[in-house]
């Protein structure tokens, strides 16, 4: 608190305690709280405090790392996402290790027939990996995708332009130019910049002058028309060879039914002549059994017969067949046959 006494003309200088001054007849007293003081300190510390505290405190996202430089010199340690505490003086940047998608736009390029086209964007995948953070950023900075994405693909694609014409670059290599361009930069990245993943890179359909552009477009009616009347003529082939293959295999079904026909009849003959043979084989077994058994029977009666082939058996044979048989005798009387009757002659004709 400062307080100011009336003005008393004085040639000395009195100082009384701490309030209290006078200089050539003015009088000042000045009476000031320690403790107000104090108070104003403290309050100026603890802003300070949280001014410091407010700038080291800081977050690094999911997704992200953290990197750090003191002095311009860069950390070899990165932060994983959450609340970190750093030092005043040190930068920190975020630095993202997702997938991410850069889109560059409004690359003109100028085609070897000396047509100049425009694609409005092209975006690239790409991806950076944890491991490699420290190297990337030390040797390109944290805008390492400007120099090896933005204008890399503004090289790469005045290099292909440059080599083709707008009927190779507009439509007959458009659908190539995703996959080329991916793999050159790819290429150039795992030679100087590894750890760098082009994933995709797809790129828009090019802008060409109007007056071009209407020639494309009568062209591609042009060609429209001859899709449409090339189709017309398929469709009608494929009906045609529809009906062909339809008559082909109503035609095999037919040949295959009269084929299983004919191989069930052959079947049926074949089985037919199988039991006749079984049949004929049965007969002729029978029929040779009898002959055998008739052939054993009549050999079995000629080793009986031989047997009885004796001089007495054959006499008695003899007697009994002529006895048995009619006889016709010649006589002159009636005497003479009853007399021949009991006594047989040797000279007397016989007739069986």
């Amino acid at each position: 608190m400062l307080k100011c006494s009336p003005i008393k003309p004085r040639d000395s200088v009195n100082i009384r305690g701490i309030g209290t001054l006078e200089i050539s007849g003015i009088s000042l007293n000045l009476h000031v709280s320690l403790g107000r003081m104090a108070g104003v300190f403290i309050s100026i510390a603890l802003v300070g405090l949280a001014i410091v505290f407010q700038i080291s405190i800081h977050q690094v996202d999911e997704g992200y790392r953290g990197v750090y430089w003191t002095g311009g010199k860069l950390h070899e340690s990165i932060s994983m996402p959450g609340y970190h505490f750093k030092l005043p003086l040190t930068r920190f940047e975020q630095v993202q290790i997702s997938l991410q998608t850069d889109r560059v736009t409004n690359i003109p390029c100028g085609t070897s027939g000396g047509v100049t086209v425009t694609f409005d964007a092209i975006e690239v995948m790409n991806q950076l990996s944890e491991d490699h953070v420290i190297n990337i950023i030390r040797e390109y900075g944290v805008e390492y995708d400007q120099l090896w994405i933005f204008d890399k693909i503004h090289h790469e694609i005045n290099q292909f332009c440059s080599s083709h014409t707008l009927q190779e670059v507009y439509i007959d290599l458009f659908d190539t130019l995703d996959e080329s361009l991916t793999n050159a930069l790819q290429r150039d990245v795992d030679k100087y910049a590894p750890g760098l993943t082009i994933h995709s890179a797809r790129v828009t359909k090019p802008v060409v002058p109007p007056g071009i552009m209407q020639n494309y477009e009568r062209m591609e009616l042009q060609r429209t028309q001859l899709l449409i009347s090339t189709e017309r003529q398929r469709v009608v082939e494929k009906q045609a060879e529809t009906a062909r293959l339809k008559a082909t295999i109503e035609a095999e079904k037919l040949a295959n039914v009269s084929r299983i026909n004919m191989e069930r009849k052959l079947v049926e003959k074949m089985t037919y002549q199988k039991i006749k043979q079984i049949d004929d084989s049965i007969y002729l077994a029978k029929e040779k059994a009898k002959a055998d058994s008739k052939l054993y029977f009549a050999s079995r009666r000629a080793e009986a017969n031989s047997l009885k082939l004796t001089p007495q058996f054959l006499e008695n044979t003899m007697y009994e067949v002529i006895r048995e048989s009619p006889k016709t005798l010649f006589a002159t009387s009636m005497s003479k046959v009853f007399e021949s009757e009991s006594t047989p002659s040797k000279g007397s004709g016989e007739d069986q």
